[in-house]
């Protein structure tokens, strides 16, 4: 079968490249899957350039997502044809991933394929989408509505951010979208943003505890000194469901937003989220996404090009989602 495999040599030099692997050579698993489509994200791109130190034995196959059909099964929940889907649970980080024509994986870390997606669908939503999707069941479940104002969105071209625009536009909320790329303002229209915000306009805090209220609800994707200037411009009771940290891990902010405004600040985590939730999540992707909108973000790569693509996404140049066609 092929692969993507990531090696470290002797100096501590990391190596990626398209090999050939003996199926025999799968981790341990009770269901093994015929890998039909991956995807690019960027925790794939740390994997790939052997950042942040999140694989810990080598040499190993990346690919935090994938689609699929089974091969077979130990386990009742699943049989031979079943089509399924698979992000997080550490796969493709602690455990062989999806950059592989086979997968051999744990029952439990399955999704049956929504209806409604195929598995190239499914991985043009991956990890970023379900992540997108998740945020905004929580900015939901705190108190968000059609009616509360503008919701934000930061790092808006990314493959969270597209897939956040394009979800609450389509669930008729008014959407601004942050950012720094003018080449991206068409595209982030089609997605149905209502207003652009120069990246710069929200980069850096003014110092001031509050500023004028803006927004009911954000997505944030960028974290840092972005992060920490928008709650200070949330609306009274507003929330910020905090997905990623591409403008950095380190937030220096006061509780004056929390305390004066009630701001609410919500982690958000797809990796371990229980299976029931994920399925939720799921579902509401498949019967909430319009495909039109989807299928504008994707850029579809062979499997062979993915050692090419990590610097790329790492510096945040990918727009939109980028699907792997594995075999």
């Amino acid at each position: 079968m092929k692969a993507i495999q990531v090696d470290k040599n002797e100096d501590g030099k990391i190596s990626t490249a398209l090999v050939e692997l003996d199926p025999s050579s799968l981790p341990a698993g009770d269901v093994l899957v015929s890998v039909e489509y991956s995807t690019l994200n960027y925790k794939d791109g740390l994997v790939l350039s052997g950042l942040g130190g999140l694989v810990r034995q080598y040499p190993h196959v990346p690919g935090i997502d994938f689609a699929g059909s089974v091969i077979e099964s130990d386990n009742d929940a699943y049989k031979k044809g079943d089509k399924v889907v698979l992000t997080g649970w550490r796969v493709g980080e602690t455990h062989w991933g999806g950059y592989s024509e086979q997968a051999r994986v744990n029952a439990q870390w399955l999704t049956p394929l929504p209806d409604g997606f195929s598995t190239r669908q499914a991985m043009a939503v991956g990890t970023a989408g379900l992540t997108a999707m998740l945020g905004i069941m929580a900015l939901e479940d705190a108190g968000l509505q059609k009616d509360s104002g503008p919701v934000l969105v930061t790092g808006a071209a990314g493959g969270v951010g597209s897939i956040a625009c394009a979800l609450l536009s389509a669930n008729n909320y008014e959407v601004d979208a942050v950012t720094g790329r003018e080449s991206s303002i068409e595209y982030l229209r089609s997605l149905g943003v209502n207003t652009i915000i120069p990246r710069a306009d929200v980069a850096t805090p003014n110092g001031k505890p509050l500023n004028k209220e803006k927004w009911a609800g954000c997505i944030d994707s960028v974290g840092g000194a972005m992060l920490a200037n928008v709650l200070t411009q949330m609306k009274y009771s507003a929330s910020v469901a905090a997905i990623g940290l591409a403008g950095g891990a380190a937030l220096d902010t006061t509780v004056i937003p929390f305390l004066l405004r009630a701001v609410n600040l919500l982690g958000i985590d797809s990796v371990m989220c229980p299976s029931e939730k994920r399925a939720v999540a799921w579902q509401r992707l498949a019967n909430e996404l319009p495909i039109e909108r989807l299928e504008s973000m994707v850029e579809e790569v062979a499997l062979g090009e993915v050692p090419t693509l990590a610097d790329a996404i790492i510096a945040g140049q990918v727009q939109g989602r980028t699907v792997i066609k594995v075999s």
